[in-house]
């Protein structure tokens, strides 16, 4: 699904704004961004290799992943990310949450109504393992 956004409000861009065409923003175009905007958070983490979702490893430089529904005012995004442990992880998805929230609304346009993390794993900072949650 793609979402069509316009970022004037006044009646006169309206005609206007007619005469140039729309901007259609695709839903992986998000899920992108919402990624991006979460590895910026130092606290989280994304996963790396493995198949079929076996033998992950913790990967600073991946993207947590991100599911993206579109209505067609606003987007509802899920992300799925590893945060460092020890701390706070409260903290750690409230500022994911946030950062998120402000740069996708920045970059596209489109209104973030809610953003659900899942932690799906602990990276822990002594560079062992990860453990994973169940």
């Amino acid at each position: 699904m793609s979402t069509v956004v316009s970022t004037r409000s006044d009646a006169d861009a309206g005609a206007e704004m007619r005469g140039r065409g729309r901007l259609v923003l695709a839903e992986r175009v998000l899920e992108k961004i919402a990624g991006q905007a979460a590895t910026e958070v130092v606290a989280t983490t994304g996963r790396s290799g493995g198949f079929l979702g076996r033998r992950t490893e913790s990967d600073p430089n991946a993207r947590p992943k991100v599911d993206v529904t579109l209505s067609a005012e606003s987007a509802d995004l899920a992300l799925a990310v590893g945060i460092a442990y020890p701390g706070s992880i409260r903290r750690a998805t409230q500022e994911v949450r946030e950062h998120v929230t402000e740069r996708v609304e920045t970059l596209t346009g489109v209104d973030v109504r809610r953003v659900d993390i899942d932690v799906t794993f602990l990276s822990l900072s002594d560079g062992s393992a990860p453990k994973a949650l169940r």
